[in-house]
């Protein structure tokens, strides 16, 4: 994760790693609402300047990685293999998006199934979820219509990226809250895609067997 970056960015790395997990373990232990960022500084040893240096808030501590896989699925949508068809695109980015967000060896898989219990317990969290789901939605089908050009329209394209990123999210959270182990959370994900896959078939050439 490190690997290329000067003794600065690594150091601001680690930091900010601290900070998140400093954050989850209070909130866990202590409550969101009760858990303040003086604490969550003090048990990195910081200042609370600089908690705000690298987050606008505790929200932001929370959905510290939205945007990186936003990002990194945008990417994916606009290097489409050539000729691949929508349902074999989508099939890719749901293996991308839940293999690095349950199986990868990074800070965000490490940290799922207690974020996923904290985010279920506040209602304000909940709620920006639903906020950060629809607007990642949005501009995934906005990026999967511009890479199909006058194969699909901006409909369709809100279809197809709505059935199987609602389908695999679904799917993932409930195996998730069944305290099910993160290799059968993946495996709930990808089966629910699959399943809304199957009636996109319209939108692709043909429908992929399955893997990435």
């Amino acid at each position: 994760m490190s690997d290329g970056l000067g003794l600065r960015e690594r150091k601001k790395l680690r930091t900010r790693q601290a900070l998140i997990e400093a954050s989850l373990r209070l909130f866990a232990e202590k409550g969101y609402e009760e858990t303040t960022i003086a604490e969550i500084a003090a048990a990195v040893d910081v200042s609370a300047r600089t908690f705000f240096g690298y987050f606008a808030g505790k929200e932001d501590v929370v959905f510290f990685d939205h945007r990186a896989r936003a990002d990194e699925a945008l990417e994916l949508i606009a290097h489409r293999r050539a000729g691949e068809p929508v349902a074999g695109l989508l099939l890719r980015l749901a293996h991308q998006s839940l293999r690095s967000a349950l199986l990868g060896t990074d800070l965000a898989a490490d940290l799922s199934g207690l974020r996923n219990r904290l985010i279920m317990s506040v209602p304000a969290l909940s709620a920006r979820r639903l906020h950060l789901l629809y607007d990642t939605q949005r501009r995934l089908a906005e990026a999967l219509q511009q890479a199909y050009g006058d194969e699909i329209d901006l409909t369709e394209a809100a279809a197809a990226i709505g059935a199987v990123a609602g389908a695999g999210h679904l799917a993932a959270l409930m195996s998730m809250d069944r305290g099910e182990p993160p290799e059968r959370v993946w495996a709930a994900g990808l089966r629910a895609v699959d399943i809304a896959l199957r009636g996109l078939g319209p939108l692709g050439a043909s429908m992929p067997e399955g893997g990435a």
